[in-house]
């Protein structure tokens, strides 16, 4: 069963213009260490940026504003194919508990200029 889906859309140069103006400060307080270090991994680490920062996005909508969780409850990961899944923590794995979610999707993408991503939580 469903219990919710999200999606959210960012501009790629937006992450740049984060950069610009907080450097690395910015992405420390949205995505874990290893998400940095996945990103900066990359050619063009802002459209990995710019992918997870809409994931984490999209599952706030899937989740409604129900809870008070943070960025980094939420973590993307990519297998050793890159396929991109959710790991949860902190308040966000309780809530996940409490309410039975069992599955969290995730679809990544990107073209040129935007990042898109979308969530689907299965109980």
């Amino acid at each position: 069963m469903i219990y919710g889906i999200g999606i959210d859309i960012v501009k790629i140069q937006r992450m740049k213009d984060a950069f610009e103006k907080w450097g690395k400060k910015f992405f420390e307080k949205i995505l874990t260490d290893a998400e940095i270090a996945y990103c900066y991994k990359k050619s063009d680490p802002y459209t990995s940026l710019a992918v997870r920062f809409a994931a984490k996005e999209a599952l706030v909508k899937a989740v409604g504003w129900e809870t008070n969780f943070g960025f980094k409850d939420v973590e993307i990961v990519n297998n050793e194919l890159g396929r991109p899944s959710v790991r949860v923590h902190g308040k966000l794995a309780e809530y996940f508990r409490d309410r039975g979610i069992k599955h969290c999707h995730v679809s990544l993408s990107h073209e040129k200029e935007f990042g898109v991503a979308s969530v689907i939580l299965e109980m």
